[in-house]
């Protein structure tokens, strides 16, 4: 049987704590971003736990006195695009006796309207809207997302893009720009003063 050393045992619970002062508080704010990249509250809980897995494994890494939020953001965004690369470069394969049982018995499904995070989440947006939203690049999309969503300054979207506050702006205007081309008539339907 294996032993810690007093000093190991000290080591890990100033670990514990330091992970749960600094990267805890930042869990739901992660969440709503994580649920904004993938569309999925399951899938957007999986890249929430894969974060924060990673960020207490390499917690050696984060450098005491930074934006703890923008390093936790980083992992986020990192593993995100890597399970992306990963899904796209291999194809799903379904064996069809698998799921043969299931075509031949399909009815319609009635959605639980009782469901909660539907209940939350699902009246944040309208519809044509997160469409609009999640139909524009990247990097601008995430910027507006960063700065109009989640209220990140300037300098701490600046730190999650790992670019130049200059780029922020110019990012910042032209997803802005994007979004009230796409969502003129929108507004206009829904009663908002909008000028041309």
């Amino acid at each position: 049987m294996f032993f810690a050393s007093p000093n190991i045992k000290a080591s890990i619970q100033q670990k514990h704590k330091e992970f749960d002062q600094e990267a805890i508080p930042h869990m739901d704010i992660l969440y709503n971003y994580a649920l904004r990249l993938t569309g999925n509250p399951e899938d957007a809980s999986d890249l929430l736990q894969e974060t924060f897995l990673k960020a207490y494994r390499f917690w050696d890494k984060f450098e005491k006195g930074t934006n703890c939020r923008a390093w936790l953001f980083r992992i986020m965004r990192n593993s995100y695009i890597n399970r992306y690369r990963k899904a796209v470069k291999t194809p799903e394969h379904i064996n069809y006796d698998e799921i043969k049982e299931f075509y031949n018995t399909i009815r319609e499904q009635s959605t639980d309207s009782n469901d909660l995070s539907e209940r939350l989440f699902g009246q944040l947006l309208d519809d044509q809207v997160a469409t609009a939203l999640t139909d524009l690049p990247e990097e601008f999309r995430t910027v507006v997302i960063l700065c109009d969503i989640e209220n990140f300054t300037y300098e701490e979207a600046a730190d999650f893009v790992d670019c130049p506050i200059g780029t922020i702006r110019s990012r910042l205007h032209r997803g802005r720009k994007l979004l009230r081309d796409r969502l003129f008539k929108y507004a206009h339907e829904r009663g908002f003063s909008v000028n041309e």
